[in-house]
């Protein structure tokens, strides 16, 4: 996984009124929990929000008064009104110890079926995995090169070697669609020889 190093303050204090005052600052709590112990820190608006506009599923380094923890963010706390981050929940990596996350979907090639009129459409943007975190790939990377109009991609075609995809099998990731233009051209070239539009 892509790497975002980011430094965090550690809370003295928990609670209601600490959290709102860090809020009043500019500042976001939040907590880290899963290997040995749980630390509650903060970090600013700036950086939160550099990590929400990545795409990528991100190992973020928290140094927290000089000591490095690797985590995953499992969930982000919104104000339901401004929809502003109000808090973050961060799973603590541990090698060797497997963690559910969900990985970013990449597809590359020029498929074979849009070049012929059809729609690409990605039903999945990013999909669940389960694997230990020095196994877990920066993406999910699909070549729909070979894909013609209604092909398609599906969860049991993905090979992640040491982890488990968590979607449906039979879940199609990726497909190409028919549009009104490919089928217009399909019927055309079906047509008899003397019945081609000319």
């Amino acid at each position: 996984m892509k790497q975002f190093s980011l430094s965090g303050s550690l809370r003295e204090s928990v609670g209601r009124q600490n959290a709102a005052e860090l809020r009043r600052k500019g500042d976001i709590p939040g907590v880290i929990y899963g290997g040995n112990s749980s630390t509650h820190f903060s970090i600013t608006t700036k950086v939160m929000d550099k990590i929400m506009a990545s795409s990528d599923t991100l190992e973020l380094l928290i140094d927290i008064d000089g000591t490095v923890r690797h985590g995953l963010i499992q969930e982000v706390q919104r104000h339901p009104v401004t929809d502003k981050v109000v808090h973050i929940d961060v799973l603590e990596l541990v090698p060797g110890k497997e963690v559910k996350t969900a990985l970013p979907v990449r597809v590359t090639g020029n498929s074979e079926g849009v070049k012929a009129g059809g729609r690409l459409a990605i039903n999945y943007r990013k999909v669940r995995v389960f694997g230990k975190p020095e196994e877990l790939p920066n993406e999910i990377l699909l070549d729909i090169t070979n894909l013609k109009i209604g092909d398609m991609i599906r969860v049991r075609e993905i090979a992640l070697p040491g982890c488990k995809v968590l979607e449906a099998e039979a879940a199609a990731v990726v497909a190409v669609q028919a549009t009104r233009a490919s089928i217009a051209a399909a019927t055309a070239d079906k047509a008899p020889e003397g019945k081609k539009k000319k």
